[in-house]
């Protein structure tokens, strides 16, 4: 009976450390699923938002690591099949085999539960960059649909006012499907993709907002300039009117050399004048349908017309006056002229026993150049123009000289 006993305890024995191990695998074995199942959500969260070398490699990773635990699964799920350890007629020699069966598909699935342990740490930066993301994807969304409502309000207070806005109103109608995206969700498009329109939703809507908002201003901008550009035009009219009694005395006292490149300038200004007028009817007439960027063009044409008018008109009276005063005093500009070229001389001397040849030339070219323009005027009808500009010349030589004099210094140049 003793012996009998025995055995009987050995049998007990081994059937409990049989199940103790079935006990500890499944608890590995929960433990692990439990793990991957967490994991699983924590790839989808990654690959959502992130698109990169790193996660797609990461994505790669996992299903590898998916796979060996699978198979690592499916082997304590053939060793817990096996072995019946509730069984009457269990032997010891079954017990034995099922203990160690257990032991090692707990092992394995705990290296497993290691390694995914590893996998998800390593994960981690990763899924803090798409949490990141994430938690900009609803804020982002929001600002665009606020932003949205906003420009709408905006255009709504500008009708009030009278003003259409058509063009406004087209430009925010167009970000209609864009908002039905933005309200499908990322589920369907992408988070980073979610992001991305809900940012170029928010800036084209405070676009339009900030537009409508400044259209009651823009309207009194362009009416002002209305006015302002009327006012011009009939005051370059009446200008140049005067060009021709200018011309005449410029004919009757100067050579036509002086004179002859104003020619034209007459009829120039008159064709300016007739051109700023019928721009002017055709901008009034874009004011009037509120077509505000052809009408800003079309006044921006009629100020380009204005000025270049403008300038010959002056330019005819500049001529007449600077001739007068070359005519009755020619040694005034002569004076002045020689004074620039002695004082780039004096630069050029400075600290040196004889000039730069670099800055030296081209003074002794100027200086022989003013005294052909001073020679020029000798004679019944001198070209006092050709003498201006001759002079002008002449002037501009010199301050290039000590424009290059000086850099050279700043420089460390001698």
């Amino acid at each position: 009976m003793t012996t009998a006993r025995s055995w009987w305890r050995r049998g007990d024995n081994l059937r409990a450390d049989a199940q103790a191990a079935k006990d500890a695998a499944a608890q590995a074995f929960y433990e692990l699923d439990t793990a991957q199942r967490d994991l699983v959500i924590s790839i989808e969260t990654v690959t959502a938002v992130d698109d990169t070398p790193a996660a797609r490699r990461a994505v790669e990773d996992f299903r590898a690591l998916s796979e060996r635990i699978d198979q690592v699964s499916a082997g304590y799920i053939a060793a817990v099949d096996a072995y019946d350890l509730d069984h009457d007629e269990l032997d010891a020699s079954t017990a034995a085999r099922a203990r160690t069966e257990l032991t090692r598909a707990k092992d394995e699935l705990t290296r497993a539960r290691t390694d995914l342990d590893t996998f998800t740490r390593n994960l981690t930066p990763l899924l803090e960059k798409a949490g990141t993301q994430l938690a900009r994807l609803a804020p982002a969304v929001e600002r665009a649909r606020q932003a949205l409502l906003a420009a709408s309000n905006a255009l709504d207070a500008v009708r009030a006012d009278g003003l259409r806005a058509d063009d406004l109103a087209a430009r925010l109608a167009a970000l209609g499907p864009e908002l039905t995206k933005l309200n499908q969700g990322a589920g369907r498009h992408g988070v980073q993709e979610t992001i991305r329109r809900a940012d170029e939703v928010l800036r084209t809507a405070e676009t339009i907002r900030a537009e409508a908002e400044r259209l009651p201003e823009r309207a009194r901008e362009i009416d002002k300039r209305l006015v302002s550009l009327r006012t011009r035009t009939q005051a370059l009219a009446t200008r140049s009117e005067g060009v021709t009694p200018v011309l005449s005395e410029l004919r009757r006292r100067f050579s036509m050399a002086c004179w002859e490149d104003l020619q034209q300038v007459p009829q120039r200004a008159a064709e300016a004048v007739g051109r700023a007028e019928q721009k002017l009817v055709e901008a009034t007439k874009a004011r009037e349908e509120q077509r505000w960027p052809d009408a800003t063009a079309l006044l921006a044409t009629v100020r380009a017309q204005l000025d270049d008018a403008d300038g010959a008109v002056s330019a005819a009276g500049d001529r007449l006056r600077r001739l007068n005063e070359v005519s009755k005093d020619p040694q005034g500009e002569i004076d002045r002229t020689r004074f620039a070229l002695r004082d780039a001389q004096r630069l050029a001397m400075q600290g040196r026993t004889t000039p730069e040849p670099r800055h030296a030339r081209p003074l002794d070219d100027a200086v022989a150049r003013l005294d052909r323009a001073v020679t020029g005027l000798e004679g019944r009808h001198p070209d006092w123009w050709h003498f201006l500009l001759e002079t002008a010349a002449v002037r501009d030589a010199a301050a290039h000289v000590v424009t290059a004099i000086r850099e050279d210094r700043a420089g460390g140049r001698p």
